[in-house]
């Protein structure tokens, strides 16, 4: 005798996998999406890193290339 698989159960085989192939295909796009936000944050905060470093060094250079005597005062050496 033949076991058979009533419609009942094929359909919540069918439900099933329906699910889990769900769960699967959300979870992979969870993960991309994830890892997309990572890389952008990890990208902007090296950008940011770079300019505040561009930033000080511009400020260094140009703090060691001022002048650091005050100019004479207009006819200080006239008299």
């Amino acid at each position: 005798m033949k076991d058979r698989i009533s419609r009942t159960e094929i359909r919540k085989d069918a439900l099933q996998d329906t699910v889990e192939a769900t769960a699967t295909a959300v979870g992979a796009v969870t993960t991309i999406v994830t890892t997309a936000v990572r890389d952008v944050a990890r990208a902007v905060g090296g950008l940011a890193t770079d300019l505040f470093e561009i930033r000080e060094s511009a400020r260094r250079a140009h703090d060691d290339n001022e002048p650091h005597d005050p100019p004479p005062a207009a006819g200080a050496g006239d008299a």
